[in-house]
């Protein structure tokens, strides 16, 4: 039984990885396909004021966050914080059900 449920947990868990992957491809195709757009929207309609770079800036910056999020990527928490976490959540349920099992 807990060989099915890891295998299935480890679907799950690739099945989300590939999705969010997905996601940031679609989002970084996107962002190029855009940017240079509203670019020369900007520079042939409204030259004196580069508004473009708002957008360029700000979409970039949630760009990078998706990125960093999929590639797990964490400078802050450090490498593989969540998988850390993840497999110490685990051990704390499997103890709590041994506890409830020899009641």
């Amino acid at each position: 039984m807990e060989n099915f449920d890891q295998k299935q947990f480890s679907y799950e868990r690739a099945k989300k990885k590939a999705k969010n992957l997905r996601s940031f491809y679609f989002n970084l195709t996107a962002y190029c396909i855009v940017i240079p757009i509203l670019i020369f929207t900007n520079l042939t309609f409204s030259p004196e004021f580069q508004w473009f770079w708002f957008s360029m800036l700000g979409w970039g910056c949630g760009v990078l966050a998706h990125g960093m999020e999929v590639f797990n990527y964490n400078p802050i928490l450090g490498k593989d914080w969540e998988e850390k976490k993840l497999k110490q959540f685990i051990e704390e349920e499997r103890q709590k059900q041994n506890k409830f099992n020899q009641q």
